[in-house]
């Protein structure tokens, strides 16, 4: 009996005969299965680089900005984050500039624009919510903060939830001392760095 089993197990480890269809039906959904999770996880991570450039680039437009800029200005900004996004999910825009006062030891903000749903304009009252997340920057020193929020979608259900997107990015203007904004009142103070010389 037990030598009869040994031969039946020999010739089944020797036989190479096989159906191609049949190895198909097993490792085709499997292989798929990877194959939409790779894309899957490989786009959300594009798409979340695709943001923060977006949200840099606006940033940096902005910051070389030298003259007052307006509604129709920040319209466009928003124009183009959908352009550089290039998805047909929304995209919200919070720009805004934001000054230190070291005397009150807080920041203000001398402007706050939003465009598209996910955000509220930056209020002085409201800014100190996310102090921890500005940089530490001389007496009525100004920064550009640009936020972006972009709901995406998985391409493929493989344990990948629905997400947003946020950014986060400030940046200092480069050919002036602030970014003014038509018809707002731009914060006062001169910036002294205690070095004799204000801007």
């Amino acid at each position: 009996m037990l030598t009869s089993l040994r031969t039946l197990f020999r010739r089944y480890r020797r036989e190479t005969d096989g159906s191609v269809s049949v190895e198909y039906a097993f490792y085709m959904p499997l292989l798929l299965g990877l194959f939409a999770a790779f894309y899957t996880y490989f786009d959300a991570f594009r798409q979340e680089g695709v943001n923060l450039k977006a949200a840099y680039t606006i940033s940096d437009l902005i910051s070389r900005e030298t003259t007052t800029l307006n509604e129709e200005y920040i319209d466009s900004m928003h124009e183009l984050a959908k352009l550089l996004i290039r998805v047909d999910s929304s995209i919200s825009l919070r720009i805004s500039v934001i000054r230190w006062d070291e005397d009150d030891d807080r920041y203000y903000v001398d402007w706050s624009k939003v465009r598209g749903g996910g955000f509220f304009e930056w209020q002085d009252a409201t800014i100190n919510q996310v102090k921890d997340d500005l940089p530490n920057m001389p007496d009525q020193e100004r920064v550009i903060l640009v936020e972006t929020r972009n709901d995406i979608e998985p391409a493929f259900r493989v344990g990948l939830p629905s997400m947003d997107i946020d950014n986060f990015v400030f940046t200092r203007p480069r050919f002036s001392p602030q970014i003014p904004f038509e018809g707002q009142n731009n914060g006062g103070g001169s910036h002294n760095d205690g070095t004799g010389s204000t801007d």
